[in-house]
């Protein structure tokens, strides 16, 4: 054992790792996970993993018995309603909570339960729907309901509170309100039949952004104290509060007490707490709270009769009866005993101790990194500056990181060099805008603006005008261990911890040899890709024209939804192999899944169908469409049901982001087919030597297990240029090829594409070069390899369209 280990375990082996159970968690992880092997898996609050020896008990299961339709009374359909009944029974147990007070409602999901209270609660005029601004996007759903039938909403921060009340008693919290929200809704009557007024008070028990554990006692302060003690007496009408408390996320390591803590509604989420089954959610309900809750729509299961023809139903009497639409999903509904078996051999106690200790392990070392001007590393959010335990923070840790200058670095390419490093965690705002909101420090200015600026969930749009727009968050499970807690902590001092030689160059890549002459290029290689991600081939000589190399990127393939398809997305596309004989006027396509060979002709108008248009990077393009026989051919050679289109000129303007610096310049406008970012991607040979020999020492070093060399089309660059220095085209501003001239765009920002390889017939990804690009090649989140060119065609050129590039032909760069 290393004395990193020995450390932590000094300081939390008492919580780590089991101690007290029948397996500890290195023989939980050999047992149970083997499939994890070297991957680190740090999402458990977006969903935890199956242990294989659970689905080997559901499988058994379901394999060795007969559960029929529980909507009958046959032997098999009668033994599935036990089951049901026991899965009802061990979901309240879990929460301690008397099947006398409570009852369980099987519903598809977390979610669907929150949406089952909103829709069926007894809103009114007089009514209020209050929630803490660290909610999920399914809570403040509720909202909606409670707008649409005339009620208030009103978001709240939960502070703690030393003042004693009106009435003399000591409340430990203090509500402080956000503005009231409210609609106008023609039609509505004030107060309900029996003037009753009931309001409805929501809050996770954790917080899935910050992993805030709520305190419990909000239920009894909400439903024991009136709005005057909680000072929202004006905002908040007289009536009776109703408590629901999300726990999708922290019922997986600490459940709500409910014999303690009374509240009304509890939600809770299967894949959460044991990861299988999915799709399958629970609602706890309170009985007298159910009672109130309206339901409209019937379906089979929830009425005792109806009559087809006539206004005419009876509904069942029973809660879970009433309220579940149709057959539960009675399968998975059987599966859930083998994961309360799991956790039952924990204890949700142990669980809670031991993914707490990896959390608070992980806050601590974060907090302690230090860039070497000794500014912080890592800012973590819902986290007090004490390094105290701070045993009201759940399993997550959700953090942005920042450069030694004090700009941050965005979270996906956190995310992104994470999965290069066999990480998989979570970024973004992790549906819960309030608390992202609140965190991040962003005004509602700052958040219109950015979904104004396109923004939107699960975009890269990370920073935006020097603020993140989401974070990085890392969670813990039951068979989270320190190890990968340790592996993750190493990853981010590695990657993103400036060392003082660092700080000397500043933003600038690494890898220019200085002091040889930018001299002496020639044009290596040219390549056209006639269809956007299928092969490309190579010529000596070849025309160009205002869009870029003639008939580069003219086609694309376009799936049924009117999705473009690329490698990214349908790898198979780098077995089609294209060829274009300018002489006979022909495309030929090839690809191993078909007989015959595409001939497509190049002269206007032939083989052609109708022209349309179609929205494609943000402009709009004038395409022709083909034949049904020529979609055929390309559907067999990918697999999949698609068109093919060409490019059909158009007059627009395609205006490329702006940013600082040579290295990612975008600004310009420029006449394109269906390239991503440019006209045409250079890349050098000479750069190509130096990645291969990074490639071979990272092996020698033990960093990666086998040796690997790529040449220059693994980039699908259209122009490969030999001579000089490596890595000279990033200084470069202009360049001659022939009595051509072009303009550097800056460098192209890489992909995980590059990591995708052909052998013998099958398509293969690994780490590399992706990884090794990612320790030298990286400014501002950006993996920069080859540089992007503009043609700038004098208008001669563009009337006789005669210009031609020739290998061999020398390139004469000018530098900045």
């Amino acid at each position: 054992m290393d004395a990193a280990k020995q450390e932590f375990l000094k300081e939390f082996g008492e919580h780590y790792g089991y101690p007290n159970t029948p397996k500890t968690i290195d023989q939980i992880r050999a047992t149970e996970f083997n499939r994890l092997r070297d991957l680190v898996y740090l999402d458990h609050a977006g969903a935890t993993l199956y242990s294989e020896l659970q689905m080997e008990s559901i499988f058994g299961d379901l394999t060795s018995k007969v559960y029929g339709n529980p909507h009958s009374q046959s032997d098999s359909s009668s033994a599935t309603l036990e089951i049901v009944k026991d899965a009802r029974q061990q979901v309240l147990d879990y929460c301690n909570a008397s099947p006398k007070d409570y009852k369980c409602i099987f519903t598809f999901g977390a979610t669907a339960a929150l949406k089952l209270v909103g829709e069926a609660f007894p809103w009114s005029c007089d009514s209020t729907f209050m929630y803490t601004m660290e909610n999920h996007n399914s809570v403040l759903g509720i909202r909606e309901y409670a707008l649409g039938q005339g009620a208030a909403s009103i978001a709240v921060d939960i502070k703690e509170n030393e003042a004693p009340g009106v009435s003399g008693e000591n409340i430990a919290m203090k509500i402080s309100p956000h503005q009231v929200q409210r609609r106008k809704v023609a039609g509505l009557l004030e107060g309900k039949p029996d003037g009753h007024v009931y309001n409805l008070f929501a809050f996770p028990s954790e917080c899935n952004f910050s992993g805030l554990r709520f305190d419990l006692d909000l239920v009894k302060i909400i439903k024991e104290h009136s709005s005057r003690d909680l000072g929202i007496s004006s905002v908040c009408k007289n009536g009776q509060w109703m408590v629901l408390i999300d726990a999708a996320k922290g019922c997986a390591t600490m459940p709500p007490d409910l014999s303690k803590y009374p509240a009304d509604f509890v939600t809770i989420s299967f894949y959460k707490l044991f990861g299988y089954p999915t799709g399958l959610g629970a609602l706890i309900v309170r009985n007298d709270a159910a009672k109130l809750l309206k339901k409209t729509y019937f379906s089979g299961g929830t009425v005792a009769a109806s009559i087809a023809d006539i206004d005419f139903i009876k509904r069942r009497e029973g809660i879970e009866e009433l309220f579940e639409d149709g057959t539960v999903s009675f399968l998975s509904i059987a599966s859930v005993r083998h994961g309360f078996k799991i956790l039952r051999s924990l204890t949700a106690s142990a669980i809670s101790r031991h993914t707490k200790s990896l959390a608070l392990y992980t806050r601590k070392m974060l907090l302690a990194l230090r860039h070497c001007n000794g500014s912080n590393v890592c800012i973590i959010y819902g986290h007090q500056s004490s390094m105290e335990l701070c045993y009201e923070m759940g399993p997550i840790v959700s953090f942005n990181l920042k450069r030694a200058d004090g700009s941050w670095y965005g979270y996906r390419e956190v995310e992104k060099l994470a999965s290069l490093s066999g990480i998989q965690l979570r970024t973004g705002c992790f549906c819960n805008p309030g608390a992202c909101a609140k965190y991040l420090g962003l005004s509602h200015l700052d958040l219109l603006s950015n979904t104004e600026a396109g923004h939107v969930c699960w975009d890269d749009h990370d920073v935006i005008n020097g603020k993140p727009t989401g974070a990085v968050r890392v969670s813990f499970g039951y068979m989270s261990t320190y190890e990968e807690a340790k592996k993750f902590i190493d990853f981010v001092a590695s990657s993103f911890v400036s060392s003082q030689n660092d700080i000397c160059h500043g933003n600038q890549l690494e890898g220019i040899e200085k002091g040889s002459p930018d001299t002496g290029y020639h044009l290596k290689s040219i390549t056209i890709y006639p269809i956007k991600s299928c092969g490309g081939f190579c010529s000596r000589s070849w025309p160009l024209s205002k869009n870029g190399l003639k008939h580069d990127r003219e086609w694309i393939l376009m799936s049924l939804n009117g999705e473009i398809l690329t490698q990214k997305k349908v790898p198979e596309m780098c077995f089609i192999s294209t060829f274009i004989d300018l002489s006979q006027g022909i495309l030929f396509v090839e690809s191993p899944h078909c007989k015959e060979r595409l001939q497509i002709k190049l002269e206007s108008g032939v083989n052609h169908g109708a022209m349309e248009e179609l929205e494609l990077y943000g402009q709009r393009y004038k395409v022709y469409n083909y034949s049904k026989e020529t979609n055929v051919w390309f559907s067999e050679a990918i697999g999949k049901p698609c068109t093919l289109f060409r490019y059909s000129s158009t007059e627009h303007d395609f205006m490329l982001n702006k940013t600082k610096g040579v290295a990612t310049c975008r600004d310009t406008k420029s006449t394109l087919n269906f390239p991503n970012e440019a006209q045409f991607l250079l890349v050098s040979e000479e750069s190509v030597s130096d990645l291969n020999r990074r490639l071979c020492s990272d092996v020698q070093k033990d960093i990666c297990v086998t040796a690997m060399q790529v040449d220059a089309s693994r980039f699908r660059p259209n122009l490969v240029v030999s001579g000089g220095r490596p890595y000279g085209e990033d200084g470069w501003r202009t360049i001659r090829i022939g009595n051509t001239y072009f303009r550097s765009l800056g460098g192209c920002n890489r992909c995980q594409m590059i990591n995708f390889s052909q052998n013998a017939g099958e398509v293969q990804k690994s780490n590399e070069p992706f990884a090794t690009l990612a320790s030298y090649r990286r400014v501002k989140g950006k993996i920069l390899f080859g540089i992007l060119l503009k043609y700038e065609s004098s208008d001669e050129e563009q009337q006789h369209d005669y210009s031609w590039l020739h290998i061999g032909q020398h390139v004469h760069p000018e530098s900045i």
